[in-house]
């Protein structure tokens, strides 16, 4: 596989701190949730695997954003408009979150990171565990050729052949309403549940060792979700020889590295072998083989 990275340059340079109108809320699962933003300047520039910091407006309680990976864009009448992010009910701000309505004012903060490169690729496997699969909409819709993303725009040529997402819960209850992603020609989904209520029975990594020992196995790999799960797909992945991608999740204060909260370990040439990266700004996509995983 080759992968450019050609969104990395300039990843900061149309990001801006602005307010936007909550369009509509839809839940998606038990305490997940979909929420549409009316934000064109961070719509038409925000590519796959990019974030934002959203809070409420004017709000000192919680004091500080959250940061929320792209779903995808909705367009308006002149192109990208809206942009799309979906969460899970786990705290304050969260649930604070579930109780917007149609109008209401959030402050916004992107977009920030430097998303996933851009694929060349036959077979594009996206694994994600729990929450973390939500940025396969935009990757396979770039991936697949049916929508471009950033400003300029990225090439609205097809990628690869075929995306597979290996999409893992606890159980059916946690299982998001994945209508959006049934409709996307090209994409196919393969579920794993912990408890066996649906798909699979075991875990998401299964369906990874399965597919590298087909002979349709994946030659690019791209992954989201909680930690252990990731490091396991990146450990598998440098086992087998295959590219992977890995979007951390690290708990995040400012989203622009001037903090330092989100540092996370990547190999170096350095006596100690590693040295810190800021997720927010390094990140949050890192090269598996470039990441302590451990």
């Amino acid at each position: 596989m080759t992968t450019q990275c050609d969104n990395l340059p300039g990843m900061m340079a149309h990001a801006g701190w602005t307010t936007a109108r909550v369009i509509e809320q839809q839940q998606l699962a038990a305490d997940t949730y979909r929420l549409r933003l009316h934000c064109p300047e961070a719509a038409r520039t925000i590519m796959p695997g990019q974030f934002f910091m959203v809070r409420p407006e004017g709000g000192t309680d919680p004091l500080l954003g959250r940061p929320f990976a792209l779903y995808d864009t909705a367009d308006g009448d002149d192109g990208p408009e809206a942009i799309d992010f979906v969460y899970h009910v786990i705290g304050k701000m969260t649930g604070l979150m579930s109780e917007w309505n149609g109008g209401e004012a959030v402050e916004f903060w992107g977009p920030l990171g430097n998303g996933y490169p851009v694929p060349q690729c036959r077979h594009l496997m996206y694994i994600g565990g729990g929450i973390g699969y939500t940025p396969v909409l935009a990757v396979a819709r770039e991936a697949l050729g049916h929508r471009s993303y950033g400003q300029p725009a990225r090439s609205r040529e097809r990628k690869a052949e075929r995306v597979t997402l290996c999409y893992g819960v606890r159980s059916s209850d946690h299982c998001a309403d994945l209508s959006d992603l049934e409709g996307v020609e090209g994409l196919t989904i393969l579920l794993a549940t912990d408890d066996g209520s649906a798909g699979h029975h075991g875990l998401v990594t299964d369906l990874l060792d399965e597919s590298l020992a087909s002979d349709d196995a994946p030659d690019a790999v791209y992954c989201c979700g909680p930690l252990p799960m990731m490091y396991a797909v990146g450990r598998i992945c440098e086992q087998a020889g295959v590219d992977c991608w890995l979007s951390l999740e690290s708990p995040m204060a400012c989203g622009f590295g001037a903090c330092f909260s989100c540092v996370t370990r990547v190999r170096t040439d350095d006596p100690d072998g590693w040295d810190y990266r800021r997720t927010c700004v390094e990140g949050p996509v890192f090269r598996a083989t470039e990441l302590v995983l451990d």
